[in-house]
């Protein structure tokens, strides 16, 4: 047993540290996919013995139908449509400006500044969506907005793809601007000098050797996002519109559309909820599975898998 604790000392230490993780994953994140068997049931609460457990084992099969909600009204197209478009704009101009804030804060060499600037990028981050959308509120209200000249965006629904857009820009592009700049920090600073020997200028290092070596992380982040093509920021398409019905054209997404139907009071709705979620997940392994196949076949050194 000495020997054998001797001999493994190292992986055992390694083994300990990540145990608290794996424990944490498989209680939050693989026990509770028994669950889904719930999208396909009509599950309903039990007076005699109301225990989720008995609750589930003795609700109705009901197949596909839990999933049918989904496509039931006029309004799926716009939903899926919405969905997918902001999110295929959010990844490509989230990516593109959090690459070119890591590359200028990178070059930023007075420390103070530095760390002032990225603080404030990321401060927003942590804001809830509730607080920033008074803050739009406050801005563009076409009655008291501070904004007088964009007043007018607040009731126009054509207006909103910009302000939605701006919003989850400014909320998130601390967050990924970070991950990049941390990616850059970690560059071999030789490659840079010896560029400037050979008479590189400052954008020839960036295109040469900077997003170079940044690529794998640009592209691991890229599948992710790619993954959650189907899921949409709640918080944002909820909060930001403040409920305004006229503007369910340009702001009803996935979740904001599952959370309406939700909201009524019908029969079957947590099964109705799980099929949603699990169709969402599906979609977004197929995305992902999608984008890895995509990426290896074009670069195969930087696919996930």
């Amino acid at each position: 047993m000495g020997t054998f604790l001797t001999k493994h000392r190292k992986t055992l230490a390694i083994t300990l540290m990540m145990l608290p993780g794996a424990i944490w994953l498989l209680i939050l994140r693989y026990l509770p996919m028994g669950g889904l068997i719930i999208a396909f049931q009509d599950y309903r609460p039990f007076p005699q013995n109301p225990t989720f457990f008995n609750n589930m084992a003795n609700s109705r099969f009901v197949g596909l139908d839990n999933f049918r909600f989904i496509f039931a009204t006029d309004r799926a197209w716009t939903m899926i449509r919405n969905t997918l478009a902001y999110n295929a704009v959010f990844i490509v101009l989230t990516t593109v400006f959090a690459v070119a804030l890591a590359i200028c804060l990178s070059e930023i060499k007075h420390k103070f500044l530095a760390k002032t600037y990225q603080t404030l990028m990321f401060f927003p981050f942590f804001i809830s969506w509730v607080v920033a959308s008074y803050f739009v509120f406050a801005f563009l209200d076409p009655t008291f907005g501070v904004l007088s000249h964009v007043r007018e965006w607040y009731l126009d629904p054509a207006g909103w793809p910009v302000i939605l857009t701006s919003a989850h820009l400014w909320k998130n592009l601390g967050f990924n601007c970070i991950i990049y700049l941390a990616a850059i920090t970690g560059i071999d600073q030789g490659l840079y000098e010896a560029a400037s020997i050979d008479g590189a200028s400052k954008w020839r290092q960036v295109w040469s050797i900077t997003i170079p070596s940044i690529r794998p992380m640009i592209i691991m982040l890229f599948i992710m996002a790619v993954g959650r093509i189907f899921n949409a920021d709640f918080g944002l398409f909820w909060n930001i519109p403040q409920n305004m019905g006229p503007l369910q054209n340009v702001t009803e997404v996935f979740d904001t559309y599952v959370f309406r139907v939700m909201q009524a009071p019908i029969a079957g709705a947590t099964g109705m909820a799980t099929a949603a979620g699990l169709f969402q997940n599906v979609i977004g392994l197929i995305c992902i599975l999608g984008a890895n196949y995509i990426v290896r076949k074009v670069d195969h050194e930087n696919a996930m898998f």
